[in-house]
């Protein structure tokens, strides 16, 4: 029975470190894109036919594309195609856009359904564009039932950088394969590896666990507090722009 190099871990700790560093930029500018791309999906889902009828399509065909396949087709599918090659990032990035954008536009689905409709018939009296009511009313209110859903995705996003070794994006499993490769301690590495994913999905969880309690009501912890301070003053601002500082009479 071989004897396990724990020392391993901390004699490899830099790069291990690097390839969690490398996965959490490819994941953290994909949140941003699918985010943005999943709310203008979830929208025309909400929208009129035939334009609901695509993006419906779009959302289960990518909800169903697993993300080894997904980079595949980016990486290699679109250079044979169109001869048009991305960088092993770049390819990253997009492919797993355009998964997780799929599944925001469900969960923003959901969250924009929440909102109550008199919300947004309260903002129309008050003088304000449906624009307006939309980015000042509702969008916040669908983002905060939302947050939790979207900090689980982003965990996913992390988890799912791993099947990316196929087109040698240096994250955490394809340094891990390399230090394998070369010490012949795949169990110990590849421990250490699950943990360092692990701790990231802790670090996350929190992190956006205190952006979902500022935007709570009431909101909770000192930041939190500033944070709805400042939104208050905007909504008075808002209020003073529209010039309805008074109750709006019922008829």
């Amino acid at each position: 029975m071989g004897t396990y190099d724990w020392g391993l871990v901390w004699d490899n700790h830099e790069a291990l470190l690097n390839g969690l560093l490398t996965a959490l930029r490819v994941s953290l500018v994909a949140l941003v894109i699918a985010t943005v791309g999943g709310l203008l999906l979830a929208m025309v889902r909400m929208g009129r036919r035939p334009f609901s009828w695509i993006a419906a399509i779009y959302i289960n065909v990518f909800r169903g594309v697993p993300a080894l396949v997904s980079v595949i087709w980016v990486y290699f599918g679109v250079s044979l195609l169109f001869g048009i090659r991305f960088s092993v990032f770049q390819a990253g990035v997009i492919a797993l856009s355009l998964l997780y954008s799929a599944f925001m536009a469900e969960i923003f689905r959901s969250a924009l359904s929440a909102v109550p409709p008199g919300h947004r018939e309260a903002g129309q009296a008050l003088g304000m564009r449906p624009t307006r009511v939309f980015f000042s009313v509702i969008l916040p209110q669908a983002t905060k039932v939302a947050m939790p859903n979207i900090g689980s995705m982003f965990i996913g996003m992390v988890k799912d950088t791993s099947t990316f070794t196929v087109i040698g994006l240096l994250e955490v499993v394809r340094v891990t394969q390399n230090l394998v490769s070369s010490t012949f301690q795949p169990f110990v590495l590849y421990t250490a590896a699950a943990g360092i994913y692990v701790l990231a999905a802790f670090v996350i969880d929190f992190l956006f666990r205190v952006v979902e309690s500022s935007l709570a009501s009431p909101p909770k912890g000192a930041f939190s507090r500033a944070l709805r301070s400042r939104q208050r003053r905007r909504i008075e601002e808002l209020i003073a722009t529209t010039g309805q500082r008074r109750p709006v009479p019922i008829p």
